[in-house]
């Protein structure tokens, strides 16, 4: 449900995606939100909108041009915007490259993965959680999936910063 016009430039330094239509829970509805373009995200969408988009249609400058158009033509001859079930198609013929995951890589599933490897990187979990749009710091929890050595190397990564913390205190 993506626009072009919701790739902003401006807020932030990377610029944000606007999401409009962002999945609601326990019939509270869907929040809009902002979500910040981290990752190279903001260079891959830059390339996609220049570069991959107008091959679909040249209709990008029209009020509510989908961000990820289909091939399909409306009846005005511009391109209808590419549904959820195209990218979840998408995603299980790659996964038959990756036999272990046939049948289990789902949109849901690269959420799940986003939000570990965030949290591996260093992101706090309140930012996890503004950036998944969560309620609740226990929901984003469930979503991280931590390495069994998560423990020991959070002790490693903390005895590091005492030595040299006591190494700035000895001199």
């Amino acid at each position: 449900m993506l626009d072009l016009d919701d790739v902003r430039r401006e807020p932030g330094r990377l610029g944000k995606l606007n999401i409009r239509h962002g999945k609601g829970s326990r019939r509270r509805g869907p929040g809009p939100r902002l979500v910040p373009l981290i990752n190279g995200a903001d260079r891959s969408l830059r390339w996609f909108a220049g570069d991959v988009r107008g091959q679909f249609d040249a209709g990008h400058a029209r009020p509510g041009a989908p961000l990820f158009p289909s091939e399909r033509k409306s009846q005005d001859g511009s391109c209808s915007r590419a549904t959820a079930d195209v990218f979840r198609r998408s995603l299980a013929e790659a996964a038959r490259h990756l036999p272990a995951w046939a049948g289990k890589l789902t949109p849901h599933v690269l959420r799940h993965f986003c939000a570990s490897q965030l949290y591996q990187s260093g992101m706090s979990l309140f930012a996890i959680q503004e950036l998944l749009g969560h309620a609740w710091t226990g929901t984003t929890a469930r979503y991280i999936h931590v390495h069994g050595t998560h423990v020991e190397d959070a002790w490693v990564a903390g005895q590091q910063r005492a030595a040299d913390r006591w190494k700035g205190l000895a001199r």
